[in-house]
């Protein structure tokens, strides 16, 4: 029988003391949530089989308010972030650890939704949580829970996708809608009831970009406009490269009511966060191509190409507007979004 009340039980100071707590919570909780083989053992690090490859390695901390938002909670979106952190690079993600901080007197019923939503959210990426850590802080020592993933992945000789393989001309192609995730967290916690629709696109992205790899072999770059949306992931393609981007804000898709709320809270949508979009840069006469494969794969059915790589030495974003005018997407300073993941 049980020994946790996951119910009506909460999270105490023992749980992180490593005795006896602790391993109720990791024989209750984690173990069965995430099991596979490598876990059974209970040691502290996870010997892995090796693939005869590179190994590609990310890591991510999540320490998101509010916890749980329509689309997701703060578990989900820890393995998502980081699994497409991974599988960008062109490798296929394999192996996640998870470390919880975790807050004393957090609901142990609100642990275990956090569990189960990573569990399932591991398992619909194919990727095995083996190996982690909790720890636990007094109470007014933090905020619930953060969560810290690490991800590994198995990553094929001469495969080789960053921002050094851009070259002007090349076209830039988004694989949906913008500020989906972003608008979501920042309505919670402003009680907009009237954003019903708004959720989360938090998704992991290695089986589309499988998809497209496959049928594109040359696409040259792939990336995650996450913190500082796409602005900032457009000028991080570019930096110190003596190129510049021109993107067509009606080749944007943004929807109604993340456009409506954003311009409530006095936001732009290209600055706004997703966690479950990518950008891919290719060669121009393979663009049209890799928007068809992808407009065939359920995530992403909005994909489409939104400018191009130009040669410019002042390394500038420029947006060509619907009113036919242009203007510069800067490079802001700091995200105007804090704790969104």
């Amino acid at each position: 029988m049980s020994k946790l009340d996951l119910k009506n039980g909460f999270v105490e100071m023992a749980h992180g003391s490593g005795g006896r707590a602790s391993s109720l919570l990791v024989d209750e909780l984690f173990l069965p949530a995430f099991e596979n083989r490598y876990l059974k053992e209970k040691v502290d690090q996870a010997t892995l089989p090796s693939h005869q490859s590179r190994i590609t390695m990310a890591t991510d901390s999540h320490v998101i308010s509010p916890l749980f938002f329509p689309g997701g909670n703060i578990g989900s979106l820890a393995i998502h972030g980081t699994v497409n952190d991974v599988c960008l690079s062109g490798a296929k993600p394999l192996y996640l650890s998870v470390a919880f901080i975790i807050e004393e007197g957090f609901p142990l019923a609100d642990l275990e939704r956090i569990v189960d939503s990573m569990a399932n959210a591991a398992r619909e990426a194919e990727v095995l949580i083996v190996t982690g850590d909790t720890k636990v802080v007094e109470k007014g020592h933090g905020d619930g829970v953060f969560i810290n993933t690490t991800a590994i992945g198995s990553l094929d000789e001469g495969r080789n996708l960053g921002p050094s393989n851009i070259r002007a001309g090349d076209k830039l192609i988004v694989s949906g809608s913008l500020g989906d995730h972003g608008t979501c967290i920042m309505s919670q916690r402003q009680n907009l009831n009237f954003s019903s629709q708004l959720k989360s696109d938090s998704q992991a992205l290695n089986d589309l970009v499988a998809t497209m790899l496959d049928a594109v072999p040359s696409i040259r770059c792939m990336r995650d406009p996450t913190r500082g949306g796409l602005a900032a992931s457009l000028h991080e393609l570019i930096q110190h490269r003596a190129l510049g981007i021109s993107i067509v804000e009606d080749a944007l898709t943004i929807k109604p009511e993340v456009a409506a709320t954003a311009e409530l809270l006095g936001l732009d949508p290209l600055y706004i966060a997703n966690e479950g979009k990518l950008i891919a840069v290719c060669p121009p006469e393979q663009a049209d191509r890799l928007v068809e494969i992808m407009n065939h794969h359920p995530k992403g059915l909005d994909a489409s190409i939104i400018g191009e790589v130009i040669e410019d030495k002042r390394e500038l974003v420029q947006l060509h507007t619907s009113f036919g005018g242009k203007r510069l997407i800067e490079w802001k300073f700091a995200d105007q979004l804090p704790r969104i993941c």
